[in-house]
């Protein structure tokens, strides 16, 4: 249903490879797509790959950067990422989750972002904030550990539907199931949705300890 409801789902950070992707969603911290995808361009020209980036200075990095939030930590972040990359990879992004959990700046929720849209691997599932308001919202998990929460999601899901999945929650993340306020109105999952104020439920059926109450009641007060 995700699938047709949002055929063109895809990250929305706006990148040319993987270095791009990292720095983007890093960036992306606290932030907006939209408001990255501002920084980007003139970022990516200054340092167009690991190697000019991890020969900057933090005064040049800041300036750039300092409309998406919090940038002295995001630049502190850049700088480590780019420079552990020159160090330890020749400058590459590398290609498996282990190794890029390992560089400075970068989660498990950054490098599935990486890995599963700039590379085409699919290693697990995505959880940022979206994704985890809606599973929980649809009962694909009872947890609030991202960790958690994507391990649920690769048990129920096919290994390729891995990352397209994760972008569709996303989007209608963004774009339906709202943080606050969901437009259950609009929603092709609610009726499906435990957490919709229209889903389809089944009466609930009466306890027959409920009954046999009722019963004894009435006998009692047809004796008295």
């Amino acid at each position: 249903m995700l699938a047709q409801k949002w055929p063109e789902a895809k990250c929305e950070l706006d990148h040319g490879n993987p270095y791009e992707l990292l720095v983007a969603t890093i960036l992306s911290a606290q932030s907006t797509d939209k408001m990255i995808n501002t920084i980007t361009p003139a970022l990516f020209a200054k340092y167009p790959d690991a190697t000019a980036l991890a020969q900057a200075e933090p005064g040049e990095v800041e300036p750039l950067i300092f409309k998406s939030g919090f940038y002295r930590n995001k630049t502190k972040s850049l700088l480590g990422m780019a420079r552990a990359l020159v160090e330890k990879h020749g400058g590459d992004v590398p290609g498996t989750l282990d190794e890029l959990v390992q560089v400075p700046g970068v989660g498990r929720k950054t490098a599935n972002v990486v890995l599963g849209n700039a590379m085409g691997k699919t290693e697990g599932v995505v959880v940022d904030t979206h994704v985890m308001r809606l599973s929980q919202r649809l009962g694909l998990t009872t947890s609030d550990d991202p960790v958690e929460i994507e391990q649920d999601l690769m048990k129920l899901l096919p290994r390729e539907q891995w990352t397209p999945f994760a972008n569709r929650l996303i989007w209608h993340g963004r774009r339906v199931c709202f943080a606050k306020n969901p437009d259950h109105d609009n929603c092709l999952l609610a009726p499906l949705c435990p957490s919709s104020s229209i889903v389809t439920l089944k009466p609930a059926a009466k306890k027959p300890v409920a009954k046999k109450a009722g019963k004894r009641a009435a006998k009692k007060r047809a004796r008295s």
